[in-house]
């Protein structure tokens, strides 16, 4: 949260000084799913919440990432995983395909990320490729840049 952790000092305790927390609304745009979500889970116990000083839920980071990876499930569970050494999946749907005579470029909207691949047109008309389809991106790096986020 802004300006500190925003925790009571019983939560602070808890967690420990200097702990990360979220406002539901704040886990919402982290897990990609509305407030009342995050709401239905903490209500529903499946994610713990806390006060902070002012009376409004907050989820501890730490919380909010086992919650995150437990929600991600087990990669190798997925049929089109099994085979391949590439984990970062996103499944989306196609909102832009260019094609020239030899290349392409497809975007694909993936919850509120946007990818773009460029690749063959023979590829593109093979796996039939079209404004509105369903596709998903697997990415493979050699070189991830990772930045701390803002939170303001």
């Amino acid at each position: 949260m802004r300006g500190g952790s925003g925790l009571s000092a019983g939560t602070c305790a808890r967690y420990g000084v200097g702990v990360a927390s979220f406002r539901i609304s704040e886990a919402a745009e982290l897990l990609g799913v509305s407030n009342d979500t995050v709401r239905r889970w903490v209500d529903a116990g499946r994610l713990a919440a806390d006060r902070d000083g002012q009376g409004h839920r907050v989820v501890a980071g730490q919380d909010l990432a086992a919650f995150a990876r437990a929600q991600a499930g087990d990669p190798d569970a997925d049929e089109g995983t099994r085979f391949s050494s590439a984990r970062n999946r996103l499944r989306g749907i196609v909102t832009a395909v260019a094609k020239d005579t030899v290349m392409a470029q497809v975007d694909i909207q993936a919850g509120p990320f946007r990818v773009v691949s460029l690749m063959s047109r023979e590829a593109v008309d093979e796996l039939g490729l079209e404004v509105g389809s369903v596709a998903v991106a697997v990415i493979k790096s050699t070189n991830v840049v990772v930045e701390r986020a803002d939170r303001s």
